[in-house]
């Protein structure tokens, strides 16, 4: 069992930078890989960035690619999500999961465990 709990989460303008955090507890975080997933009211949840056990590899959603990135330190049991430029269609609930899943496809199925969620508003 990971139990996973994310902050960082608040209301930042248009073109600023947040750098959200996930901390997990239970069993050997490096065995995990984790993910970022986002969800606005009334739309599924979609797919953020993810990273592999050792932080070797990551993915990202192309609507992010070189706006956000996705961080690890096995030793912290934790994963950071720095987001930077944000805009105000990044406004949403954002959720970190962790997987024992290989990631073949980005997928709210491939993940065993998920955080709370905490709220991004990037106002216009």
């Amino acid at each position: 069992q990971v139990q996973l709990v994310e902050s960082g989460g608040g209301l930042v303008q248009a073109g600023g930078s947040l750098r959200l955090s996930c901390a997990a507890t239970g069993r050997t975080f490096s065995s995990y890989g984790m993910g970022w997933f986002r969800q606005v009211p009334g739309k599924e949840r979609e797919f953020v960035a993810d990273v592999n056990g050792s932080g070797s590899r990551t993915y990202y959603a192309d609507d992010v690619k070189g706006r956000f990135t996705i961080f690890r330190v096995n030793a912290e049991n934790t994963v950071w999500l720095q987001m930077n430029s944000l805009k105000p269609e990044d406004t949403a609930v954002y959720y970190c999961a962790a997987r024992l899943r290989p990631l073949t496809t980005p997928t709210m199925a491939k993940y065993d465990y998920w955080g709370q969620g905490t709220q991004v508003t990037v106002s216009s």
